[in-house]
């Protein structure tokens, strides 16, 4: 029988990378909601060929100290939650730790950040493996690349598809990123394409502009409400504004936005006969909750979201 043994921390974050990081778009989910996560009011994303050779994140966050750059693409490493008890109090995007470390384990990343007052850090990193670390003069925030992802574990290309519908994945997710938070402008790059603009002036509205255009925003109406548990706010739209796919309802959850299959069928319902058969509306929901009531550490991704108020949360 084969000895059991300790797996290496560079194996060990490849498996979590498993998990974690399935296509490029996940990279650039988890990296943007760092972003997020560290107070930024502009983050732009840059991409090469779908993400597979290039990935670059850039923002004015809060930005990483020197002496905890190297830690921050260690494990289980997080400014998020530090007790027991905030894991049910969870305002975060990020929280587990894991990003970065699985990210750098199957690419060639490296990072320039700087706080304020303080001159940066560069650190490059590949296959999970520190290289040159230096004090670098950056601005406040943070700049993330990441280089020729799963060139160390080749068989994970296999799933991926097509250039065209990896880019597709990462338009959707940024889309729906911006759509949850309205407050920061985001711009995506696709080799010199603009792809996303939004002004991130708050207004969800025109940021419902900046991402299905002008006229479809306008012909959205308003929808509020809320019970004791939730306060939902989002537009909807008319019956003659539909698309082929029920793929452009986002969902929004304290600041995050997640797949639910009950709701997605309630609003799709909530239309009645007034929509034509193949067709479905748009719809941007906004939900607001005490995370007490709710579970994001229901799935890897972070997509699904767990409630303890499953049924009221449906009514």
């Amino acid at each position: 029988m084969a000895k059991i043994r300790e797996l290496s921390q560079i194996l060990t974050n490849q498996i979590a990378a498993g998990e974690v990081i399935e296509r490029p778009a996940s990279v650039v989910k988890e990296l943007v909601e760092n972003a997020i996560d560290a107070n930024s009011t502009q983050i732009d994303v840059f991409i090469e060929e779908a993400g597979l050779k290039k990935v670059q994140v850039t923002d004015n966050g809060d930005g990483i100290a020197a002496d905890e750059v190297k830690l921050a693409f260690t494990r289980h490493a997080t400014s998020k939650i530090y007790t027991q008890e905030d894991l049910f109090r969870i305002h975060s995007l990020g929280f587990r730790g894991e990003a970065l470390p699985s990210i750098a384990s199957v690419a060639k990343v490296s990072i320039e950040t700087a706080v304020a007052d303080q001159s940066g850090t560069y650190l490059s990193i590949k296959g999970g493996v520190s290289g040159e670390e230096r004090p670098n003069k950056s601005r406040k925030g943070t700049t993330i690349i990441v280089e020729d992802l799963f060139y160390n574990t080749p068989a994970r290309l296999k799933y991926i598809r097509s250039l065209q519908a990896e880019l597709s994945n990462i338009t959707d997710i940024m889309n729906r990123i911006a759509l949850s938070h309205p407050e920061i402008a985001f711009r995506l790059h696709h080799e010199g394409n603009q792809l996303l603009h939004t002004a991130g002036n708050g207004d969800l509205r025109q940021t419902i502009a900046g991402v299905y255009g002008t006229m479809t925003a306008k012909k959205m109406k308003l929808i509020e409400g809320e019970n004791l548990d939730f306060k939902v706010k989002g537009y909807i739209s008319l019956p003659d504004t539909t698309r082929a796919s029920r793929n452009y309802i986002t969902l929004i959850l304290n600041g995050r936005f997640i797949k639910n299959y009950a709701l997605n069928k309630a609003i799709i319902d909530g239309y009645g006969s007034k929509l034509m058969v193949g067709r479905y509306p748009l719809a941007v929901i906004v939900m607001d909750a005490d995370s007490l009531l709710l579970d994001v550490n229901v799935h890897p991704s972070k997509k699904k979201s767990g409630s303890a108020k499953k049924k009221s949360s449906g009514n």
